[in-house]
């Protein structure tokens, strides 16, 4: 397994540089998430508490339309073939992150009962790091 993030493509029109990223311990769990429930989405909405952080549904089961932004998309390929992955953010909370290189990570612990890791004893969370060049939304 790559030690690398795998970057996003990039979605947002005249942009040049991915705005997400997926750490390798992602990569892993969410192949391992895509075993147990087909192909998967990502979605951020603002708020408080598990609210902010990224939640992982099997995809379509999130509907998303004109308050959310697609920040990117992920090819987990494997060996077996093509696992694509969109991750979506409510545009309101992209208004506060339009700045920012969003990560995802994986920690220990129980995050959002949406979430299809949250069996797993472990939650999606989100780091992120200032970059210059974007424009804000």
């Amino acid at each position: 397994m790559t030690t690398v993030p795998l970057d996003s493509t990039v979605t947002i029109p005249g942009e040049q540089s991915s705005r997400a990223a997926l750490s390798s311990t992602a990569v892993e769990l969410l192949l391992k998430l895509w075993e147990q429930h087909g192909p998967l989405m990502f979605h951020q909405s603002g708020g408080c508490c598990d609210g902010s952080s990224p939640m992982c549904f099997p995809a379509g089961e999130f509907i998303t339309g004109n308050a959310d932004i697609l920040l990117g998309r992920f090819d987990l390929a494997q060996p077996t073939g093509s696992k694509p992955l969109e991750f979506w953010m409510s545009k309101e909370q992209f208004n506060y992150w339009s700045h920012t290189h969003l990560t995802v990570d994986v920690v220990k612990g129980r995050g959002s009962g949406f979430s299809v890791a949250s069996p797993e004893g472990v939650r999606f969370l989100i780091r992120s790091r200032l970059v210059d060049g974007f424009q804000r939304r």
